[in-house]
């Protein structure tokens, strides 16, 4: 998951990353709200933890800017302003969630979890798709109630599928869940990620989910994908796998 944190006090803008990152968040800072809108217009992020009081303008600036440009991306506030109106304020301009200064990191997690999940159509902590189930809390997986085993990164796709389910995602998008931009690998490991996914898929007897897109990337449908798209050993598929791959 990708959180853009617009905070202006860097002290707590690292201990805040420390911390996100410690919960296998992906995170970029900026300092400045119209910094903020910039990159809000040209990345795709699944929340922002905002700061109201910002050096150049306000909070509820960008929050206003940012629901005006019909950017739907889910806003958290984290501020120091206990005032009720800056609350109310913050909620009529399009803020989802509003958690006051100083705050428990836990529960920072538990509630950007849960506005991602609202925001994706999910109630509950424990995803469902067919006979699939992620556990957004343990970040473990089960198949018909079997546990699978899958590494970090399969997890992390599989996740990030689920939550964006019916909707195409690129592998530019892979590679910033993954990386965030810092020592990204070849694109085409992606590929190796999802065909050893989808094999762990198929010999848990998982449905059919994931679908690729050809030219732009993977997709995972509600509904199981009944053409068995089935991945042969090809020459192509053989060198991928001699791509070195980062740990796991």
């Amino acid at each position: 998951m990708r959180i853009l944190l617009v905070e202006s006090d860097l002290n707590s803008a690292t201990h805040l990353t420390q911390a996100l990152r410690a919960a296998s968040y992906t995170v970029d800072h900026t300092a400045l709200g119209e910094e903020a809108l910039e990159m809000l217009r040209h990345y795709d992020y699944d929340v922002v933890v905002l700061e109201l009081m910002l050096n150049d303008i306000e909070g509820y600036d960008v929050i206003r800017r940012l629901r005006a440009a019909r950017i739907s991306t889910p806003v958290l506030v984290l501020s120091t302003l206990l005032r009720p109106q800056a609350k109310i304020r913050a909620f009529s301009m399009g803020a989802d969630d509003y958690l006051t200064k100083p705050h428990d990191s836990g529960e920072l997690v538990a509630r950007l979890q849960a506005i991602t999940r609202r925001s994706r159509g999910f109630a509950e902590p424990r995803l469902r798709i067919a006979n699939i189930e992620l556990d957004l809390n343990s970040k473990s997986v089960s198949v018909s109630g079997t546990p699978l085993h899958l590494t970090g990164k399969e997890y992390a796709i599989l996740e990030l599928l689920v939550i964006r389910k019916n909707s195409v995602l690129t592998k530019d998008a892979f590679l910033n869940h993954l990386y965030g931009g810092i020592d990204e690998p070849e694109m085409k490991i992606i590929d190796v990620f999802i065909c050893k996914l989808r094999r762990k898929l198929q010999a848990a007897k998982a449905a059919n989910l994931i679908s690729t897109v050809w030219g732009r990337g993977y997709i995972l449908r509600e509904e199981p994908n009944n053409s068995s798209e089935h991945i042969p050993e090809t020459a192509y598929e053989q060198s991928a796998f001699t791509v070195h791959a980062p740990a796991m």
